[in-house]
């Protein structure tokens, strides 16, 4: 990623890339996907996020965003209404989504602790994963998640724009330096792969 894109260009191309892999057999979901063959998507978390997210995945050319869910029945007819999806595919439980044959990829917007779990399901359903940040609470998490992506030959795309932005690039360049002298030690629950 370059050094002057942003998070909302980065978000922008996230459905294209996560469209351009699936056409090309990235996945189980994308055996009979052409390039110029339609994208079908669900959301699962209607958040603020999610629904943001979904938002950027429909204004990409060759995406349909087919369900949406949340357990929350006001967030997801919301989130229906806002984002044109009909009300009957408003859905409450996110293995309707995984059990549908038509859908190629979903956005993972749901609270931070269901990104592993709703991810990894959705994995094993065959279907290609974009996840919000955090991808998980502990490493645990994020290898199983990792291994069932290997498993079903699905992308995973998660979302950590931030770490690529010159800001955060040239704060990191400096602490390598020693900046702040050596560091003795570190938090595990922070993003720690920078240093």
């Amino acid at each position: 990623m370059s050094g002057n894109t942003n998070r909302r260009d980065f978000l922008k191309l996230a459905p294209a890339g996560i469209a351009a892999a699936t056409a090309v057999g990235g996945g189980r979901a994308s055996a009979s996907k052409g390039a110029n063959d339609k994208l079908i998507v669900g959301l699962i978390g209607c958040g603020g996020r999610g629904t943001h997210d979904a938002g950027l995945f429909q204004n990409t050319p060759n995406v349909e965003l087919k369900y949406v869910c949340d357990v929350d029945q006001g967030r997801r007819l919301a989130a229906a209404q806002k984002l044109g999806v009909d009300s009957s595919r408003a859905l409450d439980d996110l293995r309707k989504i995984l059990d549908d044959k038509e859908i190629d990829a979903v956005i993972v917007g749901t609270p931070d602790h269901w990104h592993s779990p709703a991810s990894i399901l959705a994995c094993d359903a065959g279907k290609h994963v974009y996840v919000e940040k955090p991808i998980s609470h502990n490493i645990r998490e994020g290898r199983l998640l990792v291994e069932a992506s290997d498993r079903n030959k699905t992308l995973v795309q998660h979302g950590s724009q931030v770490r690529s932005t010159p800001l955060i690039s040239e704060a990191v360049k400096l602490l390598r330096e020693g900046i702040i002298g050596e560091v003795l030690e570190h938090s595990a629950s922070r993003h720690t792969s920078a240093w």
